[in-house]
């Protein structure tokens, strides 16, 4: 079925688009929709701009705030037909539309922000201006804020494909009308891409096709609606981490002569931000009984995806009765990671069943993070984060030679 549009102002054709994706935002949406229009209205004045809202039919009236926020920009809502939902599918409605439009830069911005500022909308859109396809922004988070991000995406992207891009599913940023194109003629495309998956599929797209990619500083602390890691996340991390192994397994031919990581561009400075974004509690209880009761739950199938020296170096920590002294070092989190990979790869048992598994593993992570960087502050923490990126980087010996080890199995046995 085609997708309801509603574009009051006949807009036929658009050098900047500013992009919003949404479902049930009412209470949200007009504050990045104004502030979207001052930014181009400031820093693009010459462009001809439009802010589209991509939108799952939200019951809550989302696209009646959007489309009465005044502004001078003119806007289009388009919406999925009313059955089908999915962030991924909403994207797909904005590529089409940056095609149609035949835009030059597409930029996208949450609908929960509230920290957006215009200067935002100059950082994302004026890479796009030049020679970049793709940006990604570098702003200050929380350190308990994104942990699918900071302890999956983030470590395993730059891993596998060489590129540090910090915030590679942090959700706002700018594409290229060239990139558009790109995108809707990928090949790979699911269920999972069609949700959650689409930041980490998006970033994955654009540096494995080599498309030219920077970072851009925006210059103040990402505040919107943040979630305790310990919470019921099991959708979106199953459809993140997901879509991250079927993007190895469609890249293997690139990632594994993959030798070195090196910095992606940067635009514009840091700015020596001193504000604090607000604090998140995370409910490390929680983190700690998930692994407890997860490991004895999945024990039989932890026995086929790990090693033997990986299992009992986590029955080891089974033995922790207090939740503040759990900890297990870095390299260990690398190697399971991994060894979930080579078994999602092997396609020998239910997928789903094996990320849920993994679930208890990533709370267990969370876990040993959050009692190590307690008493830190956020620069502290940050650059604990990157000495956990090189482990990664000096463990990925070890992920090649498993899954050439079960590569090999697998041509045996057929």
């Amino acid at each position: 079925m085609e997708s309801i549009v509603k574009n009051p102002s006949k807009i036929r054709s658009a050098e900047i688009i500013v992009g919003i994706p949404s479902y049930n935002e009412a209470d949200n949406i007009a504050f990045p929709t104004d502030v979207a229009s001052r930014g181009l209205e400031e820093f693009f004045p010459d462009k001809k701009a439009v802010i589209i809202n991509v939108d799952n039919h939200s019951p809550d009236g989302t696209g009646e705030v959007f489309m009465h926020t005044p502004t001078k920009t003119p806007k289009i809502y388009i919406s999925t037909p009313p059955h089908v939902k999915g962030k991924g599918n909403n994207f797909r409605n904005l590529f089409r539309a940056a095609v149609e439009l035949n835009a030059k830069a597409v930029i996208v911005v949450d609908a929960d922000l509230k920290s957006i500022t215009p200067q935002w909308i100059r950082y994302l859109g004026e890479p796009l201006m030049g020679r970049f396809d793709y940006v990604t922004p570098i702003y200050v988070r929380h350190k308990y804020d994104g942990t699918i991000t900071n302890h999956i995406a983030y470590p395993l992207l730059r891993t596998l494909f060489g590129l540090r891009v910090r915030q590679p599913i942090g959700g706002d940023f700018g594409f290229s009308g060239k990139l558009a194109r790109a995108f809707l003629s990928e090949k790979l495309w699911n269920d999972k891409i069609a949700h959650f998956g689409i930041d980490i599929w998006m970033t994955t797209i654009a540096i494995a096709r080599h498309f030219n990619i920077c970072q851009a500083f925006l210059g103040a602390p990402k505040v919107h609606k943040a979630k305790d890691p310990a919470a019921d996340l099991s959708k979106m991390f199953i459809q993140v981490v997901s879509t991250l192994f079927d993007l190895m397994i469609e890249f293997e031919y690139l990632w594994k002569y993959i030798c070195e990581t090196r910095p992606s561009s940067i635009y514009g400075f840091g700015l020596g931000v001193d504000e604090k974004p607000p604090a998140i509690d995370v409910n490390t209880e929680k983190l700690f009984n998930s692994f407890r009761e997860g490991y004895r739950k999945y024990e039989k199938l932890y026995n086929k995806v790990l090693p033997i020296t990986e299992t009992r170096e986590m029955e080891k920590y089974l033995k922790i009765e207090n939740k503040d002294n759990f900890y297990y070092q870095s390299n260990l989190w690398a190697r399971i990671l991994f060894n979930f990979a080579i078994a999602y790869h092997t396609n020998n048992m239910d997928r789903e069943q094996l990320l849920e598994a993994l679930i208890p593993f990533y709370h267990s992570r969370v876990l040993s993070y959050v009692n190590k960087t307690r008493n830190m502050e956020t620069r502290e923490a940050e650059e604990y984060l990157e000495n956990i990126n090189r482990i990664f980087e000096a463990e990925k010996y070890y992920l090649i030679q498993r899954w050439d080890e079960f590569n090999q199995d697998r041509i045996l046995f057929k």
